[in-house]
């Protein structure tokens, strides 16, 4: 059971570490270098690299219908093969992008020094891992180093180098197996041990003999720092130190399970931590997830009741109860089956559930009914049963059939989004092909052993329910004679006129969407429990500059949850605080989604806010409002590049993403800040930034040509510069589960200033040393933040947010491209650009999802020709798709809702539902003309009253099944209504339709036969 469906997605990722390098270095160094090795493999959608500082990510994106592990072990070997990767850079690491859905995160807090924290910290991961129900946890830390410190007066002191101090250590700390010898009571194996593995042991290395015998230890001569990587980063939880320990899920695992097991280990563990240290849960996916079925089964207990109650208005209690039987075997059908098409119980899912509520029973009330109905004309409960299921056994499952293909475009709709979506179709299908099976057969034979109400006492609520039946029957049955017959008898008789009109409500259904009356938003935010406030400094600004602005963001957020203590006294809003200094991990993860999957946010000029809230269902305010009063209480922040607020909890990419690529990174600038500068005009548009920022600044060293005279390469200048600055690892050893890095570097106070570099000596073997600015000059300019590519050219992306209440991000780039981007890039011939984000995963959602529906369409068309044995027939059946787009924009005007890619979705599932009345109505009209030979208009008189009720059950059954969700007004239910909308008044337009429209069509196409026939007899 998870809250949202893992996506697997079709990229694959190449990263590589190489410390201390500049984004520049990065991309000549390494990205490059892999662009160019895999750029030919066979499934190659696309590539784009992000160069940072001192890593590289290169993502290869894969084809629909390659296997992607195959592509992987293809990118691995020639990744592999590359040999010209500096010394210094990591071994290249290829993986996939496999979902790891984070259950619940445990925060490890108190006001203790880091590495007692830490050691408790790992201590309870371990525990944590043992538990029955987990098998994967993540302790987010500072990696362990050992930093040998040797200044700049010592090494001249005792006329030494790096290099030789680097080549004592790793010459006297090693273990070194010697074979074994061999006695006759058997083989002893030889070590000889010398491996260093605290700061204590790496002291006690020898370094110098000197003249009187002495010995000069490493201790000696370094301070030796046995703790953490210099990583400017902090973390608090409610104001105190804390390490979070985040558990994920894997594989079939239960959420609600692995949430149980933590919640109990750390109820039982919290009385024995030590003094000032605790232990508290946030993140929380099992109580959004209870929170989702909680709020998805009340509406499903609301919807089967309604439905209830519909049926039985309608139908006799008994016959009405026997039809209801049919949606809990479908769904326990539906249960028993998902595990094998790979779905879990999540809100797609469960939602899917609700949706097919009121679908799943259309075919019994078609065959319960009709059974009914040869009962009333005197036949035996065994031989109706028989009759009534075998008259329309064949229109029921082609009927079945048309739903399952019509549902069925949404499983192969391509982007990442699709892997979502396949979710809806793959209930709907399992849950109606048990439907139908029951229809068929359980039905009718609990109906063949029913006895009639006259042969058995009715008590008074039956004799009363029976009254209300009467009322309901005769007053129907009065419409049907005064209103529908005579209104069908009309639209019959002024055939072309019907169709005239119902076409001209067709266009103007399409006009209101095509003017943007009713707007389009590919998918509407779906909030979280959490706020996320994001700061950050231009960058190269110091962690402690960043904590400042951290500060005042923390304060707001106090003031914030006064304010809510003061609004609601009842209610317990904020929950949780953690802040980051140095890095935004959570809106990291956040913001990774199918359209953003390199989402990274680390430096010392970010930090973080996070607020965690009580689930959506017990607050009474929603996430926006609360992000837009901490906004409010914040205010503008000295110094800072940019604040943003966020609360999504699924992120499809930017709603506005413009990425320019070209050759020219002069002409990539100009575009950039031009493009920034337009969009800021547009209301409702806001956080307008780009991909291209100033990093910190840099020095670059060139040699003078005195270099030359004492030996002195730019490799040697290099190696020594990174070796007092950044360091040169002279060893990693295995202490307990951490690999610990050694390196052997100045101290950190001679690596604080540019005086430093210029007091460094170069070192020509053992006895010259050169001051580096006698043999080499120095440059400082200014670098990139983030270097990234696309198809291997330099590439930039403008993003912006839009506030949905404001404005429309199709319309504003509609507009945009428009007037701005083709009349600018006329200028600049070299800059191509595309839309991406949740524009391109819109691109790709609806473009596969509109050529799939076409493809059904013409197989529903090819499924109604096999029954009818008819060309025409099926386009009279399939009229009435249409108008069930007509009722879903209708439906969207009256709830007050603009289109968003779930309604698409509802509209291309409601063609098959729309197919289904039709297609018995038709198949009527056939039935008595051939058994009872009436004209084409007696016959459609005929069937429309005969058809009236059942067509106006399924579809009220329909509406009522989706009515609760029509009205939820949690927010957490908002983006799944949507869909619910478009199939709900889709439906109940589309019934209208059907009983007028569908047998208007039936005669004008029997009029068109008779014209050619009468033309054709005519010119033989």
């Amino acid at each position: 059971m998870e809250v949202f469906p893992d996506i697997t997605i079709p990229i694959i990722n190449v990263s590589v570490l190489y410390p201390g390098a500049s984004p520049e270095d990065i991309e000549e160094s390494i990205c490059v270098k892999v662009e160019e090795q895999v750029q030919g493999i066979n499934g190659l959608k696309r590539i784009t690299s992000s160069s940072n500082e001192s890593y590289g990510s290169i993502n290869i994106e894969v084809e629909n219908g390659y296997d992607i592990d195959e592509v992987k072990d293809e990118v691995q070997s020639l990744v592999d093969a590359i040999t010209s990767f500096p010394d210094d850079a990591e071994k290249p690491t290829v993986k996939s992008f496999d979902g790891q859905p984070e259950v619940i995160t445990i925060a490890v807090h108190g006001n203790v020094d880091e590495v007692s924290l830490l050691n408790i910290a790992e201590k309870v991961r371990d525990e944590v891992s043992d538990l029955p129900s987990i098998t994967q946890t993540r302790l987010g830390k500072k990696p362990r180093e050992i930093s040998i410190e040797i200044s700049e007066n010592t090494l001249q002191k005792y006329g030494l180098s790096f290099d030789y101090v680097a080549s004592k250590i790793r010459s006297s700390s090693m273990d070194v197996p010697g074979g074994a010898i061999e006695t006759y009571d058997g083989e002893i194996l030889i070590r000889s041990k010398g491996q260093a593995y605290s700061g204590d042991e790496f002291g006690a290395i020898p370094v110098l003999s000197l003249p009187d015998g002495s010995t000069v230890l490493l201790r000696d001569i370094a301070n030796i720092v046995d703790g953490f990587q210099d990583v400017e980063y902090d973390i608090k939880f409610n104001s105190e130190p804390a390490l979070l320990i985040r558990v994920y899920r894997t594989g079939e695992q239960n959420a609600l399970n692995i949430a149980d097991e933590v919640h109990k280990y750390i109820k039982k563990k919290n009385p024995t931590m030590p003094p000032g240290i605790s232990l508290t849960t946030m993140k929380d996916e099992s109580v959004i997830l209870r929170g989702r079925i909680e709020l998805l089964t009340e509406n499903a207990y609301l919807g089967l009741v309604l439905v209830l109650i519909v049926l039985a208005l309608f139908l006799k209690p008994k016959l009405a109860a026997w039809v209801s039987l049919g949606i809990p075997i479908s769904f326990m059908g539906g249960f028993w089956l998902l595990p094998l098409f790979d779905v879990s119980i999540n809100m797609i899912s469960l939602f899917t559930f609700i949706l097919v509520l009121g679908i799943v029973v259309d075919d019994a009330v078609v065959v319960g009914e009709n059974i009914h109905i040869f009962r009333k004309r005197g036949l035996s409960a065994v031989d109706a049963a028989l009759e009534g299921a075998y008259q329309v056994a064949k229109p029921v499952i082609f009927a079945v059939l048309t739903t399952m293909v019509t549902f069925s475009p949404m499983i192969l709709v391509e982007g990442a989004m699709g892997k979502i979506w396949r979710i809806i179709p793959v209930v709907t299908i399992v849950v109606l092909l048990f439907s139908l099976i029951e229809s068929l057969t359980i039905l009718p034979a609990h109906l063949a052993h029913m006895k009639d109400d006259d042969e058995e006492e009715q008590n008074r609520f039956l004799a009363w329910w029976s009254k209300v039946q009467l009322v309901i029957h005769n007053g129907l049955q009065s419409f049907i004679k005064n209103q529908y017959n005579p209104l069908l008898r009309l639209a019959l008789k002024n055939r072309g006129n019907t169709i005239a009109i119902s076409i001209s409500i067709f266009i103007f259904t399409i006009g209101l969407v095509a003017s943007g009356f009713i707007k389009f938003n590919f998918f509407p935010p779906l909030e979280a429990d959490i706020v996320i406030a994001g700061v950050e400094y231009p960058e190269g600004t110091p962690v402690q500059i960043t904590k400042v602005g951290l500060e005042q963001v923390e304060k707001s957020a106090y003031r914030l949850k006064d304010s809510l203590e003061v609004l609601y006294p009842d209610k317990e809003i904020f929950i949780n605080m953690v802040s980051t200094a140095g890095d935004q991990p959570i809106k990291t993860q956040s913001a990774r989604g199918p359209g953003n999957l390199d989402a990274n946010f680390f430096g010392s000029h970010l930090a973080e806010c996070v607020i965690e809230l009580a689930p959506g269902e017990e607050r009474p305010v929603s996430t926006i409002e609360i992000s837009k009063i901490w906004r409010e209480l914040t205010g503008p922040i000295a110094g800072v590049k940019q604040v943003t607020f966020d609360s999504d909890l699924f992120s499809s990419g930017a709603p506005i993403e413009i990425q320019l690529s070209s050759i020219s990174r002069e002409d990539l600038k100009a575009v950039t800040s031009i493009l920034k500068d337009k969009l800021q005009t547009y209301a409702g548009v806001f956080d307008i930034k780009d991909s291209f920022s100033a990093g910190k600044d840099e020095i670059k060293l060139s040699l003078r040509p005195e270099a030359q005279n004492y030996g002195i390469t730019m490799a040697s200048l290099a190696r020594q510069v990174r070796q007092a600055f950044y360091g040169d690892e002279v060893q990693r050893v295995q202490r307990g589960r951490d690999e610990i890095k050694v390196f052997l570097r100045y101290p950190k106070e001679e690596r604080a200033s540019l005086n430093n570099l210029e007091q460094m000596n170069v070192r020509v073997g053992n006895d010259i040393e050169v001051p580096l600015g006698q043999v080499a000059s120095s440059e400082l300019s200014s670098g990139y933040s983030t270097i990234t590519r696309t198809d291997r050219k330099r590439s930039i992306s403008v993003t912006a947010d839009v506030d949905l209440s404001e404005a429309n991000a199709n319309e504003i780039l509609a507009k945009f491209e428009k007037e701005h981007i083709l009349p600018i890039l006329k200028n600049y011939p070299n800059v191509i650009y595309s839309f991406e984000g949740e524009q391109r995963e819109q691109r790709d959602t609806l473009g596969s999802l509109f050529k799939n529906f076409a493809l059904a369409l013409f197989i529903v068309y090819v499924l109604l020709a096999i029954p009818f044995k008819s060309y025409s027939q099926p386009l009279i059946i399939m009229s009435a798709i249409p108008f069930g787009f007509t009722g879903a924009v209708i439906g969207h005007i009256i709830m007050g809702m603009n289109l968003a890619v779930l309604s698409i979705i509802g509209i291309v599932a409601l063609s098959g539902v729309v197919v289904n009345d039709s297609l018995v109505m038709v198949d009527f009209i056939n039935r008595y003309r051939q058994e009872d030979g009436k004209s084409c208009l007696e016959a459609a008189l005929a069937a429309g009253p005969r058809r009236f009720r059942p067509i106006l059950l399924t579809s009220v059954t329909t509406f009522v099944g989706l009515f609760p969700l029509l009205i939820e007004k949690s927010v957490q239910a908002q983006f799944l209504v949507p869909m619910a909308v478009s199939l709900a008044f889709g439906v109940l337009f589309a019934t209208f339709i059907t009983l007028i429209l569908v047998p208007t069509s039936y005669l004008i196409i029997e009029d068109m036969k008779d014209f050619s026939a009468k033309l054709f007899n005519k010119n033989a």
